[in-house]
């Protein structure tokens, strides 16, 4: 009989052991789970914080009885896994609800810890909450209440999850980023119109600051939150919302190896520098989808296929971990901001050749009632015309085209590939040139030499180079959002007055992109030098207003 420990429940674990039962009736399995629950829906905890999820009882999916009743698994909650006796093959465990301590044997030990809070060095820091397990749910609600105000440290998609719904609870919420915006996987001009949806709910959103000091709560209730930039922000509740960290405490005790990015180093079969130790989720390290470098993604996609995969490999079968592309979407007050690959920051900061496209379609037949405007952007190896990564931000259809683009990158689908998909369409639900394959279109575009394109960050570097701006809008368009420095040609009357067009190279914007590819096929036939500013003005207008928004500050001696 085969005698399997597994150390963490939530994905990774539970996953490994419910697959590892449906193949192994014999097996003997141990879960061990240091907190109150070992199946609950981790993504699910600030929804309940806002009231969205009003049941608590709707997070927690399996008890150990319920795992026992189906599975037959001896799964033992408030149960810490202290030690690893890799030479004798056990395990020493303290019953926190007991205080007593025991050791259990093992064949194999699957190590699935998840992640840890990262909580910054800074002064009064232990009056903040977390949010990681169901305890800390409880805190954090308990906390909230009769607070009236809350400081959110952190603005990636936990982060503003949590602010979401603190305004939901009625609380008047601040959230304290340190980068230059929220969400930094994302573009600076995709994420323009979350920092819009933020602030448009009240949220006092602050910028390129950070948290120096926070002075505990008095009577009042209050505690007084000191930022980088002088401010002192009154505040009834802090969460710290600024990331997690691989839980490796266990495996270096035991002298695993961890990987250069600080998780546990597992090859493509999970297996440690211990071949009887195993290691699944947030806690180890995955290979990058692009480049198979070292990364950290905790998604519970990922932890969860981990499970499968280690259990398979427990019982013989084939089985391999597959690099990651980090594929996320976030909710944001009705706006979905979703990402799968490498942003064009990375890119950049990588050196590494890309070509961008932004795009700006409906999430359905503009026809039909309903329609809501989304912006897309899509990177692509110039050389190869591979999928680099994608981005998407809107109120409707976001998921499904950020999951088709994770899907043929995983299938290892060229960007203009997606032009020729067979995607469904009824007016309802998109378009009969569905917003993915004008990805495709207008990639090919770009590649088979068709349009010039220009991006909003290179605009400023062209017109001082010498070239000249057009706006092919409509005069009342140009008249309401201008674009300094552009003379305006409607795309109608182009042909007839482009001959009133300086000399020397051109740029041609539109709204989005669409009329400045048609100006600039016009043009380009006429002889001139021509580039589409990509995205048009409200690509431009959302990036610029993202690099306006943190100005140096001078903090006070």
């Amino acid at each position: 009989m085969r005698r399997v420990v597994i150390v963490g429940g939530v994905a990774g674990g539970m996953s490994a052991a419910t697959r590892l039962r449906r193949l192994d009736e014999e097996a003997s399995i141990v879960v061990l789970e240091r907190s109150g629950h070992v199946s609950f829906a981790n993504c699910g905890l600030p929804y309940h914080l806002g009231g969205v999820i009003e049941e608590r009882s709707a997070l927690l999916l399996q008890t150990p009885e319920s795992l026992d009743v189906r599975f037959a698994l001896d799964v033992r909650v408030r149960h810490e896994v202290v030690g690893i006796d890799r030479a004798g093959r056990t395990v020493a465990v303290r019953d926190l609800a007991r205080g007593t301590e025991l050791e259990l044997p093992y064949d194999v030990l699957v190590l699935a810890p998840g992640a840890r809070p990262v909580v910054p060095p800074v002064p009064g820091i232990e009056v903040a909450r977390t949010l990681r397990d169901v305890e800390d749910l409880d805190a954090l609600v308990a906390s909230a209440r009769g607070a009236g105000s809350a400081l959110v440290v952190g603005g990636g998609f936990v982060g503003v999850e949590v602010a979401e719904n603190l305004v939901h609870r009625g609380l008047a919420v601040t959230l304290v980023e340190a980068a230059s915006q929220v969400m930094t996987p994302l573009d600076p001009e995709m994420v323009a119109p979350v920092h819009e949806v933020l602030r448009g709910a009240g949220i006092d959103l602050v910028l390129g600051e950070s948290v120096t000091r926070i002075d505990p709560a008095g009577a009042g209730r209050t505690h007084l939150v000191h930022l980088s930039g002088g401010r002192t922000v009154p505040a009834g509740l802090v969460v710290a919302a600024i990331g997690v960290r691989p839980e490796t405490t266990l495996a270096e005790r035991a002298g695993l190896e961890l990987g250069p990015r600080g998780g546990i180093l597992v090859d493509e079969r999970l297996r440690t520098s211990d071949p009887a130790v195993f290691a699944v989720g947030d806690a180890v390290e995955k290979r990058d989808g692009l480049d198979a470098s070292a990364v950290l993604v905790p998604l519970a996609n990922t932890a969860n296929r981990q499970g499968r995969v280690v259990a398979d490999v427990i019982v013989g079968r084939p089985g391999l971990d597959r690099p990651v592309l980090g594929t996320a979407v976030v909710g944001v007050f009705g706006l979905a901001a979703a990402t799968v690959g490498w942003s064009e920051k990375r890119l950049r900061a990588s050196g590494r050749p890309h070509r961008v496209l932004h795009t700006h379609p409906g999430s359905h037949a503009g026809y039909y009632p309903g329609a809501e405007t989304m912006a897309l952007k899509l990177l692509v190896d110039p050389a190869t015309d591979a999928i680099l990564g994608a981005q998407a931000v809107g109120r409707d259809g976001v998921d499904k085209r950020i999951d088709v683009v994770a899907t043929a990158m995983t299938g290892g689908l060229t960007a203009g590939d997606l032009a020729d998909l067979e995607l469904a369409y009824a007016p309802q639900f998109g378009s009969a040139k569905d917003p993915v394959n004008m990805l495709g279109w207008v990639d090919r575009a770009v590649a088979d030499g068709d349009v010039a394109t220009l991006q909003w960050h290179e605009l400023d570097d062209a017109l001082a180079a010498g070239a000249h701006l057009v706006d092919v809008r409509s005069a009342e368009e140009h008249a309401a959002r201008p674009l300094p420095g552009a003379v305006n040609v409607p795309l109608e009357h182009l042909r007839t007055r482009r001959g009133e067009l300086p000399a020397g190279p051109l740029v041609v914007h539109c709204e989005v992109g669409l009329r400045g590819y048609l100006a600039a096929r016009v043009l380009a036939q006429h002889g001139r030098e021509v580039r589409n500013l990509d995205g048009g003005y409200r690509t431009w207008s959302a990036g610029t207003a993202v690099a306006r928004e943190v100005a140096p500050v001078s903090v006070p001696a």
